[in-house]
């Protein structure tokens, strides 16, 4: 068995069993996310264990913009005071229950980030955002690094640089 990260084929994975834990994140992948990407909403990459075509893991990427104001000062410092940066949105990211607690979701976050960092080579962007479903899930994005709105506690987000530094960090 291989893990494999992909983007979906809604005609080779299967969605139907996926179950994380949260019927939000569940009913995107079985019910949306095809949809999203053929509709270019969004980029869902699945994680599979192949040959399986199981789907035991995903994320979605999208394009995204921020308002200045709510980033903190330190990162905003050396930026253009337009009211809107150009960002890039992790959407969602879930793993199956079954797979839960083996690290995956850190698998599948450092493999969104890399692509984050290969797509600003070719379209600008100041930094990744995320809205965390609870608390849990901002504990987890906060281990990597990313840092909270001033005022929403559940949006995080996480500048290219600290990417860079990250993926130097990590040897990714």
């Amino acid at each position: 068995m291989v893990l494999t990260i992909e983007l979906l084929d809604s005609k080779r994975h299967n969605r139907s069993i996926f179950a994380c834990g949260n019927d939000s994140l569940d009913t995107y992948i079985v019910k949306s996310a095809s949809q999203d990407l053929k509709k270019k909403v969004a980029t869902v990459f699945v994680l599979i264990d192949s040959p399986s075509m199981d789907i035991i893991a995903y994320y979605t990427l999208s394009t995204y913009t921020v308002d200045i104001t709510n980033l903190d000062k330190t990162f905003t410092k050396g930026l253009p005071r337009y009211p809107l940066l150009p960002a890039i949105l992790l959407g969602r990211l879930a793993v199956d229950s079954s797979r839960q607690g083996q690290g995956l979701g850190g698998v599948i976050l450092i493999d969104a980030l890399k692509r984050v960092l290969r797509a600003t080579e070719q379209v600008a962007s100041v930094a990744v955002i995320v809205e965390a479903i609870d608390e849990k899930a901002v504990n987890f994005y906060q281990k990597y690094g990313f840092q909270q709105f001033k005022e929403h506690s559940f949006k995080l987000y996480l500048p290219v640089k600290a990417i860079e530094e990250l993926c130097l960090r990590f040897e990714i």
